[in-house]
């Protein structure tokens, strides 16, 4: 099958429904599992959303505070101002709940999604509890956001992170797949990006590409877009020289044991050991529970 940008990118605004600005769900996407909204609260309106069989991930992107609810719980998140501001609280929601989410301020927040085989216990995920890594080097230096990523034992089968990188930096890189765990090194996981680049005329680009099925798409990014990975390599991600990018990683296979193992391009991989011995961009980390750096 040879895909295109049609088939993998929904540029901001083309994935709008019911009044929220991105609404992907698995059909939609032509998947099995990964799914994504963006939700707009409005100021002291409360929102419910029925999960079924979906565990999901809050993460808070213009909301300074958030109140959840789940099945009657509640749950106090301290939120942000926008992605680039600081690293805030995150709210695991297991299947088969009820989740109301409410903003005194009002403001956007991310709904990751996948189907749960089992019902875990919702988690409150503060920012100062959550790994932060600087991955690369060089100009291929980058935050990694490891909210729930496999080694935090949280979701069944949910797996997210968010990444930053700076102006004129690349990340998700080198080029990497993770879609045939028959190879015993990689494993099988549906991948979606959600980005936001900052300032009102800000862009960057991403590049995902197949050997075996044949084609190669590089698009232009801006906020609020999603770009869909079922398969193949992907990266770099690309921030331009005057606008720092930002996404959500939101990833889910179908192994009993959540990973994210990959496997990089053999023309690429060399890229790894070049970062022996070169420095770390200064300018990472980004962002922490405490603001931005």
């Amino acid at each position: 099958m040879r895909r295109t940008a049609d088939d993998l990118h929904r540029p901001a605004g083309s994935a709008a429904a019911d009044g929220d600005p991105v609404v992907i769900t698995p059909a939609g996407a032509g998947w099995d599992l990964c799914g994504l909204r963006v939700v707009r609260l409005e100021r002291d309106v409360p929102r419910t959303l029925r999960l079924d069989g979906d565990e999901a991930a809050i993460v808070p992107l213009t909301a300074v505070d958030v109140t959840a609810e789940v099945d009657g719980q509640p749950f106090a998140l301290r939120g942000r101002a926008d992605v680039f501001a600081r690293v805030p609280d995150y709210l695991y929601v297991p299947r088969d709940s009820t989740l109301e989410l409410t903003s005194a301020a009002g403001g956007e927040v991310a709904i990751a999604t996948a189907p749960a085989r089992r019902r875990r216990p919702a988690t409150v995920l503060r920012a100062e509890d959550v790994a932060l890594e600087v991955r690369g080097a060089g100009r291929a230096s980058r935050q990694v956001v490891n909210f729930l990523t496999p080694e935090v034992d949280v979701p069944d089968r949910l797996c997210c992170c968010e990444v930053l990188t700076p102006t004129g930096n690349w990340s998700s890189y080198p080029p990497h797949k993770h879609d045939d765990a028959s190879n015993g090194i990689e494993a099988e996981l549906e991948e979606i990006y959600y980005f936001r680049v900052e300032g009102e005329h800000g862009f960057g680009a991403h590049r995902t590409y197949d050997l075996v099925e044949g084609w190669d798409v590089t698009v232009t990014v801006r906020t609020d877009d999603v770009f869909l990975v079922p398969r193949g390599f992907h990266g770099p991600c690309m921030a331009s020289p005057d606008a720092a990018m930002w996404y959500l990683n939101v990833l889910a296979g179908p192994a009993a044991e959540r990973s994210m193992a990959i496997s990089d391009d053999p023309a690429h991989a060399w890229i790894r050991g070049s970062w022996t011995g070169q420095a770390t961009d200064p300018r990472v980390p980004m962002i922490t529970a405490e603001g931005r750096r």
